[in-house]
Order: C-alpha cells, then sequence, then structure tokens
C-alpha cells in the first residue's frame, strides 16, 4: 500500500525527446537513454513540435539535422520563437560535420553539436550537463519570478497606503471645509484630464509624461491640506471675510506646503509625489497675471502643477453645490473660466479645457454631491460652526 510517505523526496525523472527519421537511429539512442531517463520519440520535425508544445514538453531535444520535409534546422528555429518551447535546450545529433553546419546549429539556439557517429558515454555526458544547467537555469528563473512576484506586491501594498492615507488627510482637511469628499475625486480627475491634454502640445511633452501625471493624480486631493490649520471663526464664517481675516484664510496654502515638507522631513528622503504635492498646496491660488497669493508668481514662474489645480478648483466651486449658495451651470461657469484667461488662468491651460468640456461634466456627474452628502456636510458645517462659536465665547 502506498503512504504519503512513498512521494516524499522522489526524484523527478527528466525527460528526453529524441528526434530523428532513421527508426535504427531512434532505436539506438532510446535503448541510450531508457535506464536513465524517460525519453520520447519523433520520426519528422511536425511531430516534434506537437510534444514539445504539449501540456508535458521535454527537458531536453536530441534533433537529427537531415530529414525529410521540415529538416532540424527549421524545427530549432521555431522552437526558439516560442515562448512556450524557447528554454528547452537542443543537442544537435547529426552527421553533418562541417564547421559551418556547427556553427549555423549554433546561432540557431542549440547548446551542443554532436557527430555521427556517436560516442555513447560522451552523449550521456552532455546530456547530464545540459539538463543540469537547465534545472538550475528553470531554478533562478522561478526564483527571479516569484521574487518579482512578491515585490509587485508590496509596491501595490506601499501605493494602496500611501493612496489612503493622502486621501485620509485630505477628507479630514474637508471635514472642516464647506467642500464635500467628492470635491477630491472630481479635482483629480480634472487635473489629470488636462495634463494627458496638454502632454500632446510639444511644450509640455518633456514634462507631462505618464509618470508625472500619475505622480500629480495621487498628490492632487493634498491641495487643500492647509485648511486644517484655519480657525474655525474664519473657516466656517458664513459671511464674507473682511481684509484682516482673508489674510489669514490665505495663509493655508504655506501651511499646506509646510505640512508636507515636515512630513518628508521626519521620512529623511525626497518623495516625487510629495513634491508636486508641495507645489500645488502653495501655489495653486497663484494666477497668470500674478495677482494670486502667496507669492504673487506670474506666468510659467508658477509651477505647471499649480497651474492646472488653479483651473480645476474654480471650475469646482463654480460648478458645484455649497451649503451656502447653489451651483452655476456649466456654461456659465465655461464662460468664466474663459474671462479667466491670461488674467487668472495659464492660456494654454485654459485652451486644453475647452477641448475637455464634456469630459468636464463627464467627471462632475461621475461624482457628483448627493442630497446625503450634501446633509452630511450641512451637519459637520454645524457641528464645527457650533464648536466655532463656543471658542469664540470662551476667548471673549
Amino acid at each position: 500500500m502506498e503512504t504519503n510517505l512513498d512521494f516524499v523526496d522522489k526524484p523527478i525523472i527528466p525527460t528526453v525527446l529524441v528526434v530523428d527519421d532513421t527508426p535504427d537511429n531512434l532505436s539506438l539512442m532510446s535503448s541510450l537513454l531508457r535506464d536513465i531517463y524517460r525519453v520520447k520519440i519523433a520520426n519528422n520535425g511536425e511531430k516534434a513540435l506537437r510534444i514539445a508544445q504539449s501540456d508535458s514538453p521535454p527537458d531536453l531535444i536530441l534533433l537529427d539535422i537531415m530529414m525529410p520535409g521540415m529538416d532540424g534546422y527549421e524545427v530549432c528555429q521555431r522552437l526558439k520563437q516560442d515562448g512556450a518551447t524557447r528554454e528547452i535546450p537542443v543537442i544537435f545529433l547529426t552527421a553533418k560535420a562541417e564547421v559551418e553546419d556547427e556553427k549555423k546549429g549554433l546561432e540557431l539556439g542549440a547548446v551542443d553539436y554532436i557527430t555521427k557517429p556517436i560516442s555513447p558515454p560522451i552523449v550521456l555526458a552532455r546530456v547530464k550537463n545540459h539538463l543540469a544547467l537547465k534545472a538550475s537555469a528553470d531554478f533562478l528563473r522561478d526564483k527571479a519570478e516569484y521574487l518579482e512576484g512578491e515585490v509587485a506586491s508590496r509596491t501595490r501594498e506601499v501605493r494602496a497606503i500611501q493612496d489612503v492615507t493622502i486621501l485620509a488627510m485630505a477628507s479630514l482637511a474637508e471635514t472642516r471645509d464647506s467642500d464635500t469628499g467628492n470635491h477630491i475625486r472630481r479635482t483629480q480627475f480634472y487635473v489629470k484630464a488636462l495634463a494627458e491634454k496638454l502632454k500632446k502640445n510639444p511644450k509640455y511633452s518633456s514634462v507631462l509624461n505618464d509618470y508625472y501625471i500619475a505622480m500629480l493624480f495621487k498628490s492632487a486631493p493634498l491641495h487643500d491640506i492647509g485648511k486644517v490649520g484655519i480657525p474655525d471663526r474664519i473657516l466656517l464664517k458664513p459671511a464674507k471675510l473682511d481684509a484682516a481675516e482673508y489674510e489669514i484664510m490665505k495663509t493655508h496654502t504655506t501651511l499646506g506646503r509646510d505640512a508636507i515638507q515636515a512630513a518628508e522631513n521626519q521620512l529623511g528622503m525626497k518623495v516625487e509625489f510629495l513634491n508636486l504635492a508641495k507645489e500645488i498646496a502653495y501655489g495653486h491660488h497663484e494666477k497668470w497675471d500674478g495677482t494670486g497669493y502667496p507669492c504673487g508668481l506670474a506666468g510659467e514662474a508658477i509651477p505647471i502643477s499649480a497651474r492646472l489645480m488653479a483651473l480645476a478648483d474654480v471650475y469646482d466651486a463654480l460648478i458645484s453645490r455649497r451649503i451656502y449658495k447653489r451651483p452655476i451651470p456649466h456654461d456659465d461657469a465655461v464662460k468664466m473660466i474663459c474671462s479667466g484667461k491670461e488674467a487668472h488662468f495659464d492660456p494654454d491651460v485654459v485652451d486644453a479645457f475647452l477641448e475637455l468640456c464634456e469630459e468636464f461634466q463627464t467627471i462632475a456627474r461621475r461624482f457628483g454631491d448627493t442630497d446625503a452628502d450634501m446633509a452630511e456636510k450641512r451637519r459637520q458645517f454645524e457641528i464645527f460652526s457650533g464648536l466655532g462659536a463656543e471658542a469664540n465665547q470662551k476667548d471673549a
């Protein structure tokens, strides 16, 4: 009776495929190999390829060259062109003894070349050596694939942790603001759409590559993270801010940049998407004509990441419901964006926006604020407004 122990440490016996159109040669090689290996035979090239491409391919092929129909050279060439069979070592076993014949065989991908009449000990030694080499190569290849899979898995985990952390931080900031969490998603996709459109412009193609756009998309939710540091009495004020309050509100750009910088310093290394996050947080209220804040930068002195977010943020503010205002129709928002061309916004970014109007509407609908979203935002607003009022009374 067999037990589970019968399967422990049983050696795997390699399979050798012998390909030759001469029955005596097939018989000779089978007799030589069958006490050590599993042996399969094929008397023509087509049959050899079928066996090699089957679910149980051989570990090594001994291949004659001179065969009717498809010769050994063509068989070898086809094996090496097929991803499923290219790693099977091929040894030519042939009466063609010219140097040019051997050179051609090796150039086609054969690992060895043995001329007939054969020396049995030499054939057995070479078969053994090449099977050992294949086993080592298979092991290394499997190990490499395993490690690649592990690295890919860990990379996905790290990226997921990054994404969750970013969205959690951004959502935390927006619980204190009049925006809903959907604002994060909409502006992310607006910015990505604008960047994808602008990368077709030779002026931006060297900067707006696929990797940059991916990092831009990842960092965009942090554009208003600095609002966490703005007092409730200002952030939640239902009326227009006075001049002093507005100056405090403007500091959310610096607060955001500094918070991200502090996190990067704590990490002890440069992270590309955090650099973009700093650019966006600090610069998305700069204006093309230099009248924005916090630095009054103008034109291309404003990072392209911030220029893209500037338009995305304003458009979304215009077309979105807030607890204190109704949304502006899309067409009116487009007109207002156009009126800000070369003043508030980079003219190239506006031109890209005008080509993407339908896509912007699709994004807005996809991540639109529901009645439940607005009810939750109103609840949060009332909670924080109440806390702010209490704090103001205590301060008084």
